[in-house]
């Protein structure tokens, strides 16, 4: 099965066509999202898309990265699970590298990264969420570096939905 990943603008033509059975929300608190019809379980993180802490912001934690794993080690993969932030460029990539890097410890973090590039150019995974889970993962940094591997995105104001596979 798939990993959606899309902009907070898509997510509810994405359950409609998709039917996704997990969905893992990250946006700013203020910014939340009830839970679309048909979507059996549903993670809201609240999280700001900031390189560094900010007075006022949301900074990604180990807590929030413990949740996204948690939350997504109880998805069987029969049906996709969508992940989204406001944009879907950063923080909502992110969180899919670090799931399929979870779902395959046995694979190089850099075919993962290119995958993720190839499928979405304007991806710009969120550094501090990947370190995070890089920490988490034992993965020694490779995951860091694999993200740093990939470049810089094609700049976009809003990214459009793609897919990542759960098992490489």
């Amino acid at each position: 099965m798939t990993i959606i990943v899309c902009p907070l603008s898509h997510v509810a033509d994405q359950v409609a066509a998709r039917r996704p059975s997990h969905l893992i929300t990250l946006l700013d608190p203020a910014d939340m999202i009830p839970t679309p019809e048909g979507v059996a379980r549903h993670l809201r993180v609240g999280v700001n898309d900031i390189p560094e802490p900010t007075e006022g912001l949301i900074h990604p934690e180990e807590t929030h990265v413990r949740q996204i794993l948690d939350f997504a080690r109880d998805w069987d993969a029969r049906a996709p699970m969508l992940v989204h932030c406001w944009a879907g460029i950063s923080r909502s990539t992110a969180t899919a590298f670090i799931l399929a890097c979870d779902r395959n410890p046995g694979v190089s973090e850099h075919l993962i990264a290119w995958t993720l590039r190839t499928a979405a150019r304007h991806a710009y995974p969120n550094r501090a969420l990947v370190a995070l889970g890089d920490d988490l993962l034992g993965r020694g940094g490779r995951m860091v570096d694999a993200v740093e591997a990939i470049g810089d995105n094609d700049f976009v104001s809003m990214g459009r939905p793609f897919d990542l596979p759960v098992r490489f």
